[in-house]
């Protein structure tokens, strides 16, 4: 039975980290919700056969499925005889893989969600952002970054498998995004409101890492700031932290949804109780 659009539910998690076996194996004891949707904000699977599996499955339980990349995601597959795609253009195949399973993008239209909120549409904007190193101290150039983060632990992965191909670096594709996504945001009907996901968080000061508290300039742009003002959102949902985590900004709900690794989450309680609720109707 179909439900109505009113009892549709819209549920959200991160960082299933699937290279792990124990987070695959709970991956099959998330029930079925029927025709609610569910938000998938980055970091499914490095390896690309796992995100197909897992968009399959998961697209069985839900009525509808919406994903954005993380980090680990865009890495280049290293594995002997994998296809080395890289930057964009893997980015691009990972489009088209979810696409084909029916999975929104956010190279797709954003969605309509069934209900209102006050009157006004809702519309579920997936987002793919990157990250400037604008979080880093003011005091810290881009040049002594990497020798900044040593002092207290090592550089990340991504500086070695992100590679930002065909832009020049980092900060020029997360720019390129943010101005391209800007845009379509704008465009929306004047008086939206909106759910906006993103893998890495929108604001700095929702960043709260303490066993790794140089990873920071790796988590986002200061560009975004004010976008869950700027586009009216009810709900923003980030993953990448591994710190689940809900705060309330001007009204607007920040909600960080990671699983993350098996040591991060209680194994009897099953990954499906992880799934949050972000229903924009309350």
């Amino acid at each position: 039975m179909t439900a109505e659009p009113e009892n549709i539910r819209l549920w959200a998690i991160s960082d299933l980290h699937l290279a792990s076996e124990v987070n695959r194996k709970a991956l099959d004891d998330i029930p079925d919700h029927g025709a609610d949707w569910l938000i998938l904000a980055g970091d499914v699977a490095e390896r690309e056969e796992l995100f197909v599996e897992a968009l399959t499955l998961l697209g069985t339980r839900f009525g509808k499925l919406i994903w954005v990349p993380g980090n680990h995601e865009l890495w280049t597959d290293q594995r002997p005889g994998a296809a080395a795609r890289r930057g964009d253009a893997r980015y691009r195949h990972l489009v088209a893989l979810a696409r084909a399973i029916g999975v929104v993008t956010p190279e797709d239209p954003y969605l309509r969600w069934p209900g209102a909120l006050d009157g006004s549409p809702v519309f579920i904007a997936p987002l793919f952002l990157l990250y400037d190193y604008s979080f880093r101290p003011d005091d810290v150039s881009l040049d002594e970054l990497k020798n900044w983060v040593r002092e207290m632990h090592a550089v990340p992965v991504d500086e070695l498998l992100l590679d930002p191909d065909p832009y020049p670096d980092r900060p020029a594709w997360c720019a390129a995004r943010c101005t391209e996504t800007e845009a379509r945001l704008s465009a929306l009907p004047e008086g939206a409101r909106t759910v906006l996901i993103n893998h890495w968080p929108l604001r700095e000061d929702l960043i709260r890492i303490p066993r790794v508290p140089r990873f920071v300039p790796w988590c986002g742009t200061r560009v975004t700031h004010d976008w869950h003002r700027r586009f009216r959102a009810t709900d923003v949902v980030t993953g990448h932290l591994h710190t689940r985590r809900t705060d309330v900004i001007d009204g607007t709900r920040f909600h960080e949804v990671s699983l993350g690794y098996p040591r991060q989450w209680e194994q009897l309680r099953g990954a499906g109780s992880y799934l949050r609720d972000i229903t924009p109707d309350r």
